[in-house]
């Protein structure tokens, strides 16, 4: 991680449904410009977490700052420097891709040669020519991805947050959004993302952390998981958290 005070900081973080967590105890600083990979089983508290970054969930213990500010005092402001892209994004079906980005950009205050300026970029970059003038409806679930991805670069975030954000996508379309990540992570964007395909983990990301039962189990860069857990790929490392987090917890925490 970078110096200075980190872009997305986590302490004590928790939040439960009914008296049972779907995340517990969770502690995290990624830095400017760094490159986070979110790993775990589904229902481990992946989404749970991107959703309590962006606001859309209250926590139900612990703090969380962004972009140094406090989710409690300065919530508006920090989700204006957020940017989140869903599993399922969230298009109107009868608008056209370019009008979904025109609106995102809006809500965001983007004025409008700056949001063609950049819109237009990332249409080329992530191969969108042949459906941005499209109904959102007709497209594909990896093309409204992508239509959303571009949409949400429009607003410049400091923080990128990508929940699956491979799913659907052919390999031309996933080494296009490899490319792009390490290029805005270039830029000095904060990306974190969730991901079931430990192979792009291990391609890109900078550091990785592996959830089980809500809880952080471990956290480190591919080399010094491999060095903790021993020889082998990050899929080893992964398989050998589970099994360890398995051999230990009853399942998630209750309240």
């Amino acid at each position: 991680m970078n110096g200075g005070e980190p872009m997305i900081a986590t302490t004590g973080l928790g939040r439960s449904f009914d008296g049972r967590w779907a995340v517990r105890n969770l502690s995290l600083a990624i830095g400017k410009g760094e490159l986070y990979g979110f790993l775990g089983q589904n229902g481990a508290g992946k989404t749970t977490t991107l959703r309590l970054l962006t606001g859309l969930l209250r926590p139900s213990e612990g703090t969380l700052r962004i972009a140094g500010m406090d989710h409690r005092a300065d919530g508006a402001r920090l989700r204006q420097v957020v940017g989140f892209v869903p599993d399922t994004p969230p298009l109107y079906d009868y608008l056209t891709g370019r009008q979904h980005t025109a609106l995102v950009a809006s809500l965001w205050n983007v004025d409008r040669r700056t949001r063609d300026e950049r819109a237009e970029r990332f249409f080329d970059v992530l191969g969108l020519r042949d459906a941005i003038d499209e109904p959102c409806k007709a497209a594909s679930h990896g093309t409204r991805k992508k239509i959303h991805l571009a949409a949400v670069l429009t607003t410049a975030p400091q923080v990128l947050l990508l929940d699956e954000p491979t799913t659907g996508l052919d390999p031309m379309s996933t080494r296009r959004l490899k490319d792009l990540l390490l290029e805005e992570c270039a830029r000095g964007t904060t990306v974190m993302l969730s991901t079931h395909v430990l192979e792009i983990a291990e391609q890109v990301c900078d550091r990785v952390g592996i959830l089980a039962h809500g809880r952080l189990r471990a956290q480190g860069t591919v080399a010094e998981l491999r060095q903790r857990f021993g020889d082998g790929s990050l899929e080893d490392v992964f398989v050998r958290t589970m099994e360890k987090a398995e051999s230990t917890d009853d399942g998630p925490a209750a309240r």
